[in-house]
């Protein structure tokens, strides 16, 4: 009941500072992560979580899938169709790229093993939207840039998780929980695929049946059962739960739009309670004695995790595309880490293989600095695309004659 009413409080605060956040680089997620570690065994002593502990694991999971599900149906499956390449070109070059330059970064800089060293790789490869909120979601960014990395997040959570097992299995002897043959992996990831897609489709079905139908004031509620039993579905049968999630919420919106409209205020609502209360229980185990556990070449690896590989990565990927050179530079800037990131590297400290500690240690700082260091960017980020409609400030590389419009979105169709 403590965890109860320090998440309450954190609640209270946040909302009442939302308001300043939106206009700051004040960040309602770094303020659930500070009042986590403050609360922890290393600071207050309120609440005692260890990384063992089955609601960090659970929260993370429930956080993801629940962004995951609504990010998805602010994709546009036409639109998709029509602009498909860029996102392609992050997923099939800049994440793998991002992957290998981190695997190099980590052995050389932290001394871990090859294999524990490319599977921290693929666990801070994936990113997430949610802690870059303002770019995803504000209209005054051009339409190409959000969608980009909305798809980007969306699809790398399924990519990442395959590898991520496969390596586990090759690092050495485990607890006996994790199985990885590659049948079961890709019958994991096709059945997720397949949950997301059947789902929505007989449930709208179902309810355009004669005889039923959801009244006005229930209709939110409709996406929402959908998205409960495609969880419950998922974890039943060790589906990939993420590859269902967004699939699932992008399907939704595309077979019934005003389903997905009548959801979003809910859907919103709850993913941000979901990753709140997440951000609360991850920052309870960030204690002093995990940040003096990294050695200092860890540290430099964490640097250059966030401001150099992912950048680079995301920039060589996008060579040759027709956007603009502004709109590059912050698409290779947000590379968060994740809720991905705490689920994968959860299986890796309970994996009970050789350096599963100091790996666990390694991804968890991180994935800290990077919470901060992305969600206290984006909405200045997002506001300078503003001010440059306003005053009229070309971008300097508009390839292809692309060019901002007033609301934000792009001149080329």
């Amino acid at each position: 009941m403590v965890l109860v009413m320090v998440f309450g409080v954190a609640l209270l605060v946040a909302v009442s500072l939302s308001g300043l956040a939106a206009r700051t680089v004040l960040s309602t997620s770094f303020l659930f992560l500070v009042g986590g570690a403050l609360v922890s065994d290393g600071f207050l002593g309120l609440i005692h979580i260890t990384p063992g502990s089955e609601i960090v694991s659970v929260t993370a999971d429930l956080a993801l899938f629940a962004v995951l599900f609504t990010d998805g149906m602010h994709v546009s499956l036409p639109t998709l169709r029509a602009n498909w390449r860029n996102p392609v070109r992050a997923l099939g070059l800049g994440m793998p790229l991002a992957f290998a330059f981190m695997a190099l970064v980590t052995h050389y800089l932290v001394g871990l093993d090859w294999t524990t060293s490319f599977l921290v790789g693929a666990v801070l490869a994936p990113t997430d939207p949610v802690f870059a909120s303002a770019i995803v979601g504000r209209r005054e960014v051009p339409a190409k840039l959000r969608q980009l990395l909305n798809v980007e997040s969306g699809v790398n959570d399924g990519l990442a998780l395959p590898v991520v097992l496969i390596l586990i299995a090759a690092a050495g002897p485990t607890a006996g929980t994790i199985e990885a043959s590659p049948g079961r992996i890709g019958l994991e990831l096709l059945l997720g695929l397949v949950f997301g897609i059947v789902l929505p489709l007989l449930v709208n079905g179902l309810v355009r049946l004669p005889l039923l139908g959801a009244e006005p004031k229930l209709q939110p509620l409709l996406p929402l059962a959908t998205g409960i039993i495609l969880y419950a579905t998922c974890h039943l049968t060790h589906a990939n739960p993420y590859l269902a999630a967004f699939s699932a919420g992008a399907v939704l919106a595309h077979v019934s739009p005003e389903a997905g409209s009548s959801f979003e205020p809910l859907g919103e609502a709850l993913a941000e309670l979901a990753k709140f209360a997440a951000l609360l229980v991850f920052g309870a185990l960030l204690t002093p004695g995990l940040f003096g556990d990294l050695s200092w070449g860890g540290y430099v690896a964490v640097i250059l995790a966030i401001v150099l590989i992912r950048p680079a990565s995301l920039l060589i990927s996008l060579v040759g595309t027709t956007i603009p050179r502004k709109e590059r530079l912050v698409a290779a800037w947000f590379g968060p880490k994740g809720f991905a990131s705490v689920v994968y590297g959860l299986l890796v400290l309970q994996s009970g293989i050789p350096h599963a500690e100091q790996a666990f240690t390694l991804i968890a700082v991180c994935i800290a600095f990077s919470i901060i260091a992305h969600s206290s960017t984006d909405v200045p980020i997002a506001r300078a695309f503003d001010v440059d409609e306003l005053v009229g400030i070309p971008d300097g590389d508009e390839a292809g004659g692309t060019t901002l419009t007033p609301t934000g979105g792009t001149g080329a169709p």
